[in-house]
């Protein structure tokens, strides 16, 4: 009976219907945050292949592993969101290979996150760096791609 009631009202509300092109109409994109991310991850990745065998049973590399699948998750959460949220149709005019390069770097942040392979670790870079400048260039801006280590 009170769910009769709840249907009812709810069916003579008038609700205004709004629209946006992602969860939050932000409008701010920038594959920096993917870029920050990916390199963390390369970093542990780096940093774990140095630890000794020795270590491999420490708190140090427990850490190192957390650390590195936290933020090779990270990178793909990032990297989907732009994919998702920012990148249209008209964009594939410019970038026929858009989702095929996504697609790639999501599966390469998967490896990251997997395994400690470096190699993994330096593709999944590359491909960022790929999408910071497709997505410059949709934007029509040259913004420089740049490490931070």
């Amino acid at each position: 009976m009170i769910q009769e009631a709840i249907a009812k009202l709810v069916a003579r509300t008038a609700v205004e219907t709004a629209s946006a092109h992602c969860d939050g109409p932000c409008g701010v994109y920038d594959p920096a945050s993917a870029r920050i991310a990916a390199e963390a991850a390369l970093s542990m990745t780096k940093k774990i292949i140095a630890l000794g065998p020795a270590d491999t049973d420490s708190n140090t590399y427990s850490r190192f592993v957390s650390i590195k699948e936290e933020q090779a998750h990270l990178a793909k959460t990032e990297l989907l969101v732009l994919w998702t949220d920012y990148f249209k149709p008209e964009h594939l005019e410019g970038c026929p290979d858009l989702h095929e390069k996504f697609w790639n770097a999501a599966k390469l942040c998967s490896a990251v996150k997997q395994g400690v392979d470096e190699d993994a670790a330096n593709a999944l870079m590359a491909a960022i760096e790929d999408i910071h400048n497709v997505f410059w260039a949709s934007k029509s801006r040259e913004v420089e791609y740049y490490v931070a280590s």
